[in-house]
């Protein structure tokens, strides 16, 4: 981490302070159970952060001499705030008055300054009347400072503007320009978000009239209108929105009052995702009166349509599916799913419930389905999206880090967790421990700082209090909330909260938790101990135990900013994990999943002010949310940048330039890494992030695509174990077709799993050149552990709209107990890469 990136420069103390900060990630825990469907939040069901971007104030004034000022004169600009719309200069005019007053800017430096002393670098005359200058002595400011007709000085501050950054983290800006700007990615594709509404009045789904457009004329929706969804709510960038809850109603469980019989949001899951996916350009994302930078969806051009089908109880697939017949009814071009089953259905195969023949039938229909994998990880076979047709999202971290720290007055530094403000100032506060400023007397105890009641408000002024907690209230929903708001009704000046135990936090659920009062959480247990420590060597206490002196001290630091890192994404410890599953047995499928991962942690987005889901941004429009649910959109936003840009793309096609153009390595060529139980990082495999991190910019000409249609998924299903004629005429209402496959690997898709190899098997692939011209390619293998892969052609040619054939045969040398996994990677002399996961069970070897 860069040290100017908290405004260090030049000041050892905060240089210091930078070698010891590091990032903590939280989550919050978050009721969503359901006897069917649950959202894809974190483990457990965890409610955190969104897809944006952030304005990130590197750091305030500096500590030393700032040589650029902003000085503003007392003479009016051009656009002056005293005049009326009808008198602003234009024209020649301001032009005039542009170049006189620039003129009397450098007189009146060089009346006052002596030339050399400093350089003029602006001269502001259109909303401001002033200038800036590099200043080479404190001595030119003070005498600047006292001239007449100078209205206001500011040292400058260092700022880095980094604007809609899940977009760009994911290369999604390389692609915006070759659509006709960030306004118009995604442009005439309608995406249908099935989930718990949308929040019209939120600025990333407004539009004015003169930039509300028109959905595509295929789209036939129609907005439903009710409680918070005006006829109005659906203005160019909402086009149609529906609710679906009559499972709900039947059960008892939907409440008109609570769910709203409307498409709108009470919960914010839907809000959020819909605004990652295709929210507005360039939004301020203000929560708790903070500016935390500008949101922006992966496709801002894009359309949504919503369809509400879960609620904060959960969901029934009833619904969802229902909500799917509708939209692919309406004419969306992509389904988005932060949904999935709470476990495989009974039958056959995992692929042949409802909902995932319901959506390969709305691949048939030239739909692009989108889900999420789940959040079952680190666990191995958690997956609950399971189909080939179907485009599975993983989560990731990214490399936007919020740090967080706190300063002892005998200069120990600990790094904690919270997005909160500063102490004011650089004073240290008196630290005292909860217990210490409360009635003795209290039945129930004051530590956990749950009663304001109990406190001793005399004491509690001017200091920051320790609030302890115990691990089994800490994960519930309010603890955090509650001892906010009795730190408030106080009037203390800030709090720190600490295990009781002085154990570490399990930082996998620890949630980022923001606040308007000064706030930190530490979350290691040593730094506990040490803080603790250090309080009672500086408490003085009368022969009675009351404390007379409170002498240690605290500043706690600014949390709100967030660094960047430049550090590849990691899979997220709660992302759920293959293999995919053919059954309940849990037999291991010939299908990759998931098939990409995308950021989903961390992430802010778009939140409904009404939703309690999150006490702390209770009344806020943006919050920060992880989980699957929030890779999701990602994807989905994507998938409208290709679908833009190459209209006549099959969805199968859409995935495998997804799939074949993701990042497996970092910008060192270090491969990826997947979060594991207990904080532990190893390399990822293809069940841990599918093909790896998604790239936009790649994905849009990725040179090669497989493709595959009903037919194909067809034979598929009548090859999987199990499955038989009956079976698929039953869920899918089509017999097997005549000609068979042998085997589920033999599906045309952007990887290579097989379950069980035995001996040897022949997998063929069929590539199709989306290139615009002709181009050769390599093959390079990277073999599985145990098996031996020989590719044919090794080296072919292929003229755009052409196919090739490349033949893959499989065998098994060492027999193992697990998979294994390798790549084909196929380099074009056009520097196209084509990357085919593989994911092998070596299972025994045939005898000569």
């Amino acid at each position: 981490m860069e040290i100017e990136a908290l405004g260090a420069d030049g000041n050892p103390m905060l240089a210091l302070i930078n070698t010891y900060l590091q990032a903590y990630m939280f989550r919050t825990s978050y009721d969503c159970s359901s006897d069917t469907i649950v959202m894809a939040f974190g483990k457990p069901c965890l409610v955190f952060y969104s897809v944006l971007t952030f304005l990130i104030l590197n750091g305030g004034p500096s500590h030393v001499f700032a040589k650029v000022f902003m000085v503003v004169m007392e003479d009016d600009p051009i656009i002056s705030p005293k005049s009326s719309q009808k008198k602003v200069m234009r024209g020649e005019e301001a032009q005039k008055y542009k170049a006189m007053t620039t003129t009397k800017h450098d007189i009146f430096l060089d009346s006052f300054l002596p030339a050399g002393s400093y350089k003029k670098l602006y001269s502001y005359t259109h909303l401001l009347n002033g200038f800036a200058i590099y200043a080479k002595s404190e001595k030119a400011i003070k005498t600047l400072s006292g001239a007449k007709g100078v209205r206001l000085i500011q040292e400058d501050i260092k700022m880095a503007k980094m604007t809609t950054y899940t977009p760009r983290y994911i290369g999604a800006n390389v692609v915006w320009p070759l659509l006709g700007g960030a306004e118009k990615a995604g442009d005439g594709v309608v995406i249908g978000m099935v989930d718990t509404g949308i929040d019209p009045s939120n600025p990333s789904f407004l539009s004015t009239s003169d930039q509300a457009k028109p959905p595509p004329a295929s789209f036939k929706g129609t907005c439903q209108t009710g409680e918070r969804f005006p006829p109005d709510s659906c203005n160019g960038k909402i086009v149609g929105a529906r609710w679906f809850a009559r499972a709900g109603q039947a059960t008892g469980e939907f409440n008109a009052t609570m769910h709203y019989a409307s498409p709108y949001d009470p919960d914010g899951h839907g809000s959020h995702t819909a605004s990652t996916a295709a929210g507005n350009f360039h939004t301020p994302a203000i929560s708790k009166g903070y500016n935390f930078g500008h949101a922006s969806g992966v496709a801002p051009g894009a359309h949504l349509a919503i369809y509400k089908a879960a609620y904060s109880f959960g969901g029934y697939m009833s619904d969802v599916i229902a909500a799917v017949d509708k939209a692919v009814e309406d004419g969306v071009d992509i389904i988005s799913l932060s949904l999935g089953p709470t476990s495989i259905t009974s039958g056959p195969a995992s692929f042949l419930n409802l909902l995932e023949t319901q959506l390969l039938l709305a691949t048939k229909a030239g739909i692009s389905v989108v889900q999420a994998v789940g959040n079952g990880g680190p666990d191995a076979n958690s997956v609950v999206s399971f189909s080939p047709w179907i485009t599975s999202v993983g989560a990731s971290t990214t490399d936007r880090k919020y740090n967080k720290s706190i300063i002892t007055g005998n200069g120990q530094v600990f790094s904690c967790s919270g997005l909160s403000p500063s102490t004011p100032g650089e004073t240290m506060y008196p630290l005292a421990l909860a217990d210490d400023v409360s009635n003795t007397n209290s039945t129930d105890g004051s530590s956990n700082c749950q009663d304001p009641d109990v406190f001793i408000r005399s004491l509690v002024q001017g200091k920051v209090i320790i609030c302890m907690f115990v691990s089994s209230n800490y994960y519930e929903g309010d603890f955090l909330a509650g001892i906010v708001d009795t730190i408030q009704k106080i009037g203390a000046a800030g709090v720190i909260i600490t295990d009781r135990s002085s154990s570490d936090s399990d930082t996998e659920y620890q949630p980022t938790f923001l606040t308007t009062i000064p706030s930190a959480i530490v979350v290691n247990g040593a730094d506990a101990q040490a803080l603790l420590e250090y309080y009672d060597d500086n408490l003085v206490r009368d022969t009675e135990g009351s404390v007379t002196t409170f002498g240690a001290t605290i500043r706690i630091l600014e949390g709100r900013r967030a660094s960047y890192t430049r550090e590849a994404p990691v899979v997220a410890e709660y992302s759920s994990r293959g293999p995919d599953v053919d059954d309940m047995q849990m037999q291991a499928a010939d299908v990759l999943k998931p098939n990409i991962m995308a950021p989903g942690h961390h992430i802010w987005g778009a939140w409904s002010p009404t939703s309690d889901a999150m006490l702390e941004f209770q009344g806020e429009s943006y919050a920060m949310l992880s989980g699957t649910s929030m890779a999701t959109p990602h994807v989905a936003g994507v998938v409208a940048l290709i679908r833009q840009r190459h209209p006549k793309w099959s969805p199968a096609m859409v995935m495998s330039a997804i799939m074949t153009t993701a990042d497996v390595s970092d910008r060192s060529g270090r491969p990826l890494m997947a979060g594991r139980d207990g904080g532990v990082v190893e390399r990822a495999t293809p069940f841990d992030m599918g093909a790896g991190a998604i790239n936009a910019a790649r994905a849009v000409d990725p040179g090669l695509v497989f493709d595959a249609g009903y037919r194909d998924y067809l034979q598929f299903l009548c090859a999987v174990p199990g499955v038989d004629d009956g079976a698929v005429l039953r869920t899918v209402g089509v017999p097997c077709p005549s000609s068979r496959a042998r085997w589920c690997s033999d599906l045309n898709t952007p990887s290579v799993t097989v379950a069980s190899l035995v001996g040897s098997r022949r997998v063929d692939r069929r590539v199709t050149s989306v290139g615009a011209e002709n181009e050769t390619y390599m093959v390079h293998v990277q073999a599985p552990d145990g098996v031996a892969v020989r590719v044919s052609p090794d080296t072919f040619t292929v003229a755009p709209g052409a196919t090739a054939t490349l033949r893959i045969v499989l065998n098994t040398t060492a027999p193992g107990n697990t998979f294994s996994f390798g790549e084909v990677v196929l380099r074009g002399e056009k520097k196209h890469t084509v990357r085919i996961p593989l994911a092998v069970y070596p299972a025994a070897a045939l005898g000569p």
